[in-house]
């Protein structure tokens, strides 16, 4: 196709994307709310670092105000809090046959399809570690799962389509019949990153710290626990291994787990979470409540009791707030609760 890709968030995730599908030939606009990095993309270009590769690339790139025309093919990266914002600017610009791929964090797919309607919404799951720096900068520090499917588990041309694009950036992408398997595989992922960042200590020093084994499967177990009552068997990817978390797996299994992801982030340039530089460097808002949030109120609606999903909520709006601050004594708190 000759129409443009739209790709509505041209930060970490969709930035990346946006860079090596410009620099391979295929047509791309992309949409950002700040109007600094959307003038260094189209001007200086968008420049990809780190140990990965490095590149620059200049991408079109507006902010929402001046975007015109429809799109057919839409990538939402936006963060999850920020998706029902963006869907209603977006709209406007879908094509009447068009799409929206979320290629975001959490379940985000459920409130797109409020919006655009099921048939229009597909479902991405990504794990590269990358982060937003400054205007026109992106930290591109390791490569991970890269995975597409319909919401629908059908398998469609608009599907494989996508599948094909995705390669470009990632040749091992997986075209999936099961795309929620990997969304609550890395809701079980998250809520264990999320409290990496209660802490300032990189994510393999939180991973390969056994006194903080207790409290990160704790969590995971408590999002395993409630993906089973979904109907969801989710997969491993990454070091993660959602099977060490069920009820029927030892504890032996659930720490080998910790130790991959350990080993796993051990090898990126990206050494923290983006809650983290939410945090500590952006001083913003986290997806705390979309991602960790939503999967205790899907567990409450099933009479799963999620302490831990609870507390670490709490926690993540403490420090968003300045009632608490990064440590390890902050990160224990969720200890006692495991306890």
């Amino acid at each position: 196709m000759t129409e443009p890709i739209l790709i509505w968030g041209a930060g970490a995730i969709g930035g990346i994307l946006g860079a090596y599908w410009a620099r391979a030939g295929v047509p791309v606009q992309m949409v950002d709310i700040v109007a600094e990095h959307a003038e260094a993309c189209v001007n200086s270009g968008l420049k990809i670092e780190g140990p990965i590769e490095e590149f620059t690339q200049t991408v079109p790139c507006v902010t929402p105000d001046q975007l015109v025309g429809t799109y057919s093919r839409v990538v939402l990266a936006v963060k999850a809090q920020a998706t029902p914002q963006a869907m209603e600017m977006l709209l406007p610009h879908l094509a009447k046959e068009g799409f929206v791929l979320s290629a975001q964090n959490g379940l985000n797919e459920r409130v797109i399809s409020t919006f655009a309607g099921a048939d229009r919404t597909m479902g991405a799951f990504v794990n590269y570690g990358a982060d937003w720096i400054g205007p026109g900068r992106i930290l591109f520090g390791n490569r991970g799962a890269v995975v597409v499917g319909e919401i629908d588990s059908s398998l469609r041309k608009r599907t494989r389509d996508i599948h094909k694009l995705l390669q470009i950036f990632e040749t091992d992408a997986v075209l999936t019949r099961d795309i929620w398997a990997y969304l609550w595989g890395k809701l079980g992922y998250g809520a264990m990153l999320f409290a990496t960042a209660l802490t300032a200590d990189s994510m393999t020093k939180n991973f390969s710290d056994p006194a903080r084994g207790a409290a990160l499967i704790g969590l995971a177990r408590e999002v395993m626990r409630t993906a089973v009552a979904e109907g969801v068997q989710p997969k491993s990817f990454n070091g993660f291994e959602p099977s060490a978390f069920l009820p029927s797996a030892s504890d032996a299994d659930a720490f080998q787990s910790l130790a991959d992801l350990a080993e796993f982030n051990s090898k990126t340039a990206k050494t923290h979470t983006g809650i983290y530089r939410d945090l500590a460097v952006r001083k913003r808002k986290t997806e705390v409540d979309p991602q960790v949030g939503m999967v205790a109120e899907i567990a409450a609606g099933k009479g799963i009791k999620t302490p831990l999903l609870d507390r670490l909520v709490v926690l993540i709006h403490d420090i968003e707030e300045g009632r608490r601050e990064m440590s390890e004594k902050t990160f224990h708190e969720l200890t006692k609760v495991a306890e």
